[in-house]
């Protein structure tokens, strides 16, 4: 396996996630992912090692969305349509309905931030960037990333909280 085909193994799982909960919907996450690899492997010589090929490849992503947006006059309350299962094992159907619960409350609260700070929640939990890529990405600094994640995390616990 070259070192493309290594890349692309641990990327593409991150960027499908990215859309997946973006959209709400598998095949257009699906089709997204799809065209973000294409437009990185048309554009390859454009890279050019600033950034690692993660965040060049998130950049890309992200400008896709952004096109699929104005191009479909997307809906941004999709969030709520949003349901991800966890990777714990799940004995119970009691125990699948408040994993299905807590998950929908969660992305509810994501859902009510702003488009910059919610930005920066699904990049970080669904792209599992480091907050270095994502301050590039945002063009802000990594310490702002980094802060401005923590503070939205408390925002949400606490918001969270009241609804219990």
């Amino acid at each position: 396996m070259n070192k493309l085909e290594e890349e692309y193994e641990e990327i593409q799982p991150k960027i499908y996630a990215f859309f997946y909960a973006k959209t709400g919907n598998q095949a257009t996450a699906q089709d997204l992912c799809h065209d973000t690899f294409y437009e990185a492997c048309k554009n390859i010589t454009s890279f050019n090692g600033v950034s690692t090929l993660s965040t060049w490849m998130f950049s890309i992503a992200v400008n896709l969305l952004k096109k699929h947006y104005r191009k479909n006059k997307y809906q941004r309350s999709l969030m709520q349509k949003l349901s991800l299962m966890p990777e714990t094992e799940i004995n119970t159907l009691e125990e699948l309905a408040e994993i299905k619960e807590d998950t929908k409350k969660l992305l509810y609260h994501i859902s009510k931030l702003e488009d910059s700070a919610r930005e920066i929640v699904l990049l970080r939990i669904y792209g599992e960037l480091s907050f270095a890529e994502i301050g590039v990405l945002i063009g802000k600094s990594e310490n702002y990333a980094r802060v401005t994640f923590h503070r939205l995390k408390l925002k949400i616990q606490k918001a969270m909280e009241l609804t219990l």
